[in-house]
């Protein structure tokens, strides 16, 4: 007990986002297995990853901007809450296509209170006067390592549980309900950071972030934005399936390992986000494009080559790029904030980045027109233009 009143305030809420974002992904890797046990269409399988991103949006756009209002704790609270069902639903409902969809959607919705609410809440307890000691990025820096860590340590461990544990389809979801039930106990001692500068105008005013017309915001951060968690859907739900003739019976290790890859990367770069920022001249969202280009070049190649090595080269280089683009990203969006509308618009900044989550659903559903390898060419084609745009965005708005 003594030890719980010395642990930093961002410690203590720090969790709470490790495993809402632990309940959002653990799913992906186990994509295969509700393929081969479940006996579900890929068609099926992108729409429970589309059901996802339904659920994240909410949790997004409308969870920020009420904490904005009346704190960050309760809905915090609701979104470890949000979590836990998600997993029971998917626990006792792996037979149900409707279940499915809906734990799916819950899991969402938890995952943007992370984002939003989560993201917003550790900034603050980063800064004076709840911590004196942190540098200016920390607030970047501590919310993003903490959700990349529950979406990849999430991803390997139900992975592996389901890959070589017994009941896979069940216990995954009981290991994160245990973990989640621990993070909210935690959760209750966290300090409030929503004090005298709560929201004062309406909340349809505080619903439509003005601020999210800021020419920064609009110029730098929406270009690049999107390919934060398109790097990730193309990394650890698309390689794995180019593959799968090649990986056999270990499929499902394989697309565990290429998410833990890609997360794990991606956790291992941002603690150098703030340098690369001081040697660039604060242009490490544009290293971070760059990057993301190599990587859906080398992805592209893969859908030719069909090599699991090579899958797990570009797993690598999009994980550094999604990890250098996600911090890059919230630290100029925390530079445009006020106090009274961080949270929301941290919540639009992750709905952006989100909307690439969706890339392997529409690549699943434009393989009748073309090969993997042509979609993924005209990916990072697309790419290479909001590469540009963000480069021209820096200059322009310096």
């Amino acid at each position: 007990m003594n030890r719980l009143r010395v642990l930093p305030g961002w410690l203590r809420v720090a969790p709470a986002l490790v495993v809402m974002a632990w309940g959002g992904n653990h799913f992906t890797p186990l994509l295969h297995m509700y393929q081969d046990l479940g006996n579900y269409s890929v068609v099926t399988v992108d729409l429970f990853l589309g059901m996802y991103v339904v659920g994240l949006v909410p949790g997004l756009l409308v969870a920020g901007p009420l904490s904005d209002r009346y704190g960050r704790k309760p809905l915090a609270v609701v979104g470890v809450l949000g979590g836990i069902g998600a997993s029971v639903l998917l626990a006792l409902g792996f037979g149900s296509e409707l279940v499915i969809c809906l734990g799916r959607l819950l899991a969402g919705l938890s995952v943007g209170v992370a984002m939003s609410v989560g993201t917003s809440w550790v900034k603050e307890l980063s800064s004076a006067p709840f911590d004196l000691v942190a540098d200016t990025t920390a607030g970047a820096r501590r919310p993003s390592l903490s959700l990349t860590l529950g979406f990849g340590v999430g991803a390997g461990v139900s992975g592996a549980l389901a890959q070589w544990g017994p009941w896979p389809t069940i216990t995954p979801y009981v290991a994160h309900v245990g973990l989640s039930l621990l993070a909210l106990a935690l959760l209750a001692t966290a300090t409030e950071t929503i004090g005298g500068h709560r929201s004062t105008t309406s909340l349809l005013a505080d619903l439509r972030v003005p601020v999210a017309h800021h020419r920064r915001f609009v110029r730098v951060v929406v270009p690049a934005a999107p390919w934060i968690f398109g790097a990730a859907g193309i990394a650890y739900a698309v390689m794995p399936q180019l593959v799968t003739e090649q990986t056999g019976d270990l499929s499902l290790a394989y697309a565990t390992l290429l998410t833990v890859l890609t997360l794990g990367t991606g956790a291992a770069v941002q603690p150098f986000v703030k340098g690369i920022n001081v040697r660039t001249g604060g242009r490490a969202i544009v290293v971070g494009m760059v990057l993301m280009l190599v990587g859906m070049v080398l992805a592209a190649a893969n859908g030719a080559v069909l090599s699991p090595v090579l899958g797990g080269v570009a797993a690598v280089t999009l994980g550094a790029a999604y990890g250098i683009c996600v911090v890059a990203g919230l630290i100029e969006v925390q530079a445009i904030a006020t106090p009274t509308d961080l949270a929301g618009l941290t919540g639009v900044y992750y709905s952006l980045s989100y909307v690439g989550f969706l890339l392997p659903v529409v690549l699943a559903g434009a393989t009748a027109l073309a090969g993997y390898t042509v979609l993924l060419a005209v990916v990072a084609v697309l790419c290479a233009g909001c590469l540009v745009a963000v480069a021209r965005g820096l200059r322009r708005t310096a």
